[in-house]
């Protein structure tokens, strides 16, 4: 009988504590936070005779083991596809702002991966228009201007980035 009156009287002062902390908190400003701090706290000691009951131990720490839990892939994947998807659009109004239109960068990167890295650029200048605010008529120097702005968007070396034309 002792064990269950010592249950009991723990449920009670746990609830009379959170009565107590909420009257003295000002409205609206904390109590949602409490009452789901008070209410889990309840919560276990509402579930502390269990484990006696069914004679097990019951370690709450494996409920909280770093293992167990895992990056939904399909987060990831929007994720990065999110971030390529606005440097790609970046990497081509930089592109556009020199002078030259109809440029189209596509960035390769693995996005199921947790770290997003970028493993090559393909600049496809099939398309290019050169309009008359463009520095460079020249292939080679537009090449070079694009390679500038994208090795400043992605920090990527020179050998991985390629041009279609």
């Amino acid at each position: 009988m002792s064990t269950l009156s010592t249950w009991i009287l723990s449920i009670a002062g746990i609830v009379l504590l959170s009565v107590l902390v909420e009257l003295i908190l000002p409205a609206k400003t904390m109590n949602g936070y409490i009452k789901g701090i008070f209410a889990f706290i309840i919560m276990l000691v509402i579930l502390t005779p269990v484990p006696k009951l069914l004679n097990q131990k019951i370690d709450i720490s494996n409920f909280f083991n770093s293992d167990t839990i895992k990056p939904n892939d399909d987060y990831i994947e929007q994720i990065n596809l999110g971030k390529l998807t606005t440097l790609q659009k970046e990497i081509e109004e930089e592109i556009e702002k020199m002078g030259y239109k109809n440029v189209r960068a596509y960035i390769s990167s693995n996005i199921f991966d947790n770290s997003f890295q970028v493993e090559s650029v393909t600049i496809d200048l099939t398309n290019l228009v050169i309009t008359a605010n463009a520095e460079h008529t020249n292939i080679i120097r537009i090449k070079q201007q694009i390679t500038e702005i994208v090795k400043q968007h992605l920090s990527l070396g020179e050998d991985y980035i390629f041009y279609e034309e």
